[in-house]
């Protein structure tokens, strides 16, 4: 009966070593995840988004679930070796001296002590348990120093991630629009500017996907500002690369390559995190609002194609990616941006006491 148990037991270990390695060790790949841990994620997401959903604070509360999603997956992960290997000494009849414990605490608490290498008053007599003992060592040692090692690797993905988020505010505002990007690079220096400050979001956006890939829980991690996010900021460039494409396709090359490794990355983001697309996402760009942005553009001093030429062709790249964003948005939870907002405000504008101290010129 109780070499039945050991196979289960043995079972377990193996599952949680196996999804361990998956979730923090090894880069994952876009058709390759931890399903075990994946299943813990979405779960508690959607019940923590449930309950965000009907808070004031809402933002707050959406910025803890990064961490608090960690903690919960380590602990799983914690909990599941210490229940099987209290299973494996129960099956190798190890009564645990010096108090000869047999019962289910005696053989949880003594699997807890060993795990995290804590001295207790119960110990395994030679033989097979003391092996056991040896195994649940080492695996303690491996997952806590192998959860110390991905934190500083995950911290610095986000900060790099972020830095850029933070650039865009002054070029795009806070939330960015891809209108106000266009705008200020027109009055700063035209096309040209605008490819030049494009062809720098291309490695950002091959960062990001590679990180967001092998780091799922880092796409949890919230920006300091409640108005900016990675998100926006992506499918803001993407949309800006875009819109550069359609009316002025031989002024920007790098607006090609970067909207080609943009839009990459929210199609696999989305197969990542299975976000599904859904009927009636809304229309972020409708007829008025595109001739609008294109004619101040034109007073602006850009040479802009003609409407109708540009808006087809617009409406052609913005269907190669505006679905994934969505589906991402809806999943995560994150806002995407507007393409022309009429009233824009930047971050760095606004001190901490909540005065404004920016030159009323700046543009």
């Amino acid at each position: 009966m109780r070499g039945l148990v050991a196979i289960p037991a043995l079972g377990l270990v193996g599952l949680v070593l196996f999804e361990f390695f998956v979730s923090f060790l090894l880069p994952q790949r876009v058709k390759r995840e931890a399903r075990f841990a994946r299943t813990i994620l979405v779960g508690l997401w959607r019940g923590w988004r449930f309950g965000a959903r009907r808070l004031r604070s809402r933002d707050t509360w959406l910025g803890f679930f990064g961490p608090i999603g960690l903690l919960t997956m380590l602990a799983t992960w914690v909990s599941g070796l210490i229940v099987a290997f209290a299973a494996l000494d129960w099956a190798a009849s190890a009564h645990l001296a010096a108090s000869g414990g047999r019962g289910v605490g005696d053989y949880l608490y003594y699997s807890a002590g060993t795990f995290f290498s804590a001295a207790t008053d119960l110990h395994a007599p030679a033989g097979v348990a003391r092996a056991i003992e040896i195994a649940e060592a080492v695996c303690g040692y491996l997952v806590l120093f192998g959860v110390i090692g991905y934190l500083p690797t995950l911290f610095q993905s986000y900060s790099r991630r972020e830095v850029a988020v933070s650039q865009l505010d002054p070029r795009a505002g806070s939330p960015p629009s891809a209108g106000t990007l266009l705008y200020r690079s027109a009055r700063r220096g035209g096309w040209a500017d605008l490819d030049d400050y494009l062809a720098e979001w291309e490695g950002w956006a091959a960062e990001l996907m590679e990180t967001h890939l092998s780091y799922p829980l880092l796409a949890f991690y919230r920006s300091q500002h409640v108005n900016q996010n990675w998100l926006a900021a992506l499918v803001t460039v993407v949309d800006t690369s875009a819109f550069a494409i359609a009316v002025a396709p031989e002024r920007t090359p790098a607006a090609e390559i970067t909207f080609a490794i943009g839009r990459h990355a929210l199609a696999d983001l989305t197969y990542s995190f299975r976000a599904k697309r859904a009927a009636g996402d809304g229309e972020r760009l409708d007829a008025a609002a595109f001739e609008r942005l294109r004619t101040k553009l034109g007073e602006a001093g850009l040479d802009v194609a003609e409407p109708e030429d540009s808006r087809a062709k617009l409406a052609e790249l913005r269907e190669l990616y505006e679905p994934y964003a969505a589906a991402l948005s809806r999943r995560l939870e994150l806002p995407l941006p507007v393409w022309v907002r009429e009233t824009r405000t930047e971050n760095w504008r606004v001190a901490a006491w909540r005065e404004r101290h920016a030159p009323a010129q700046l543009h």
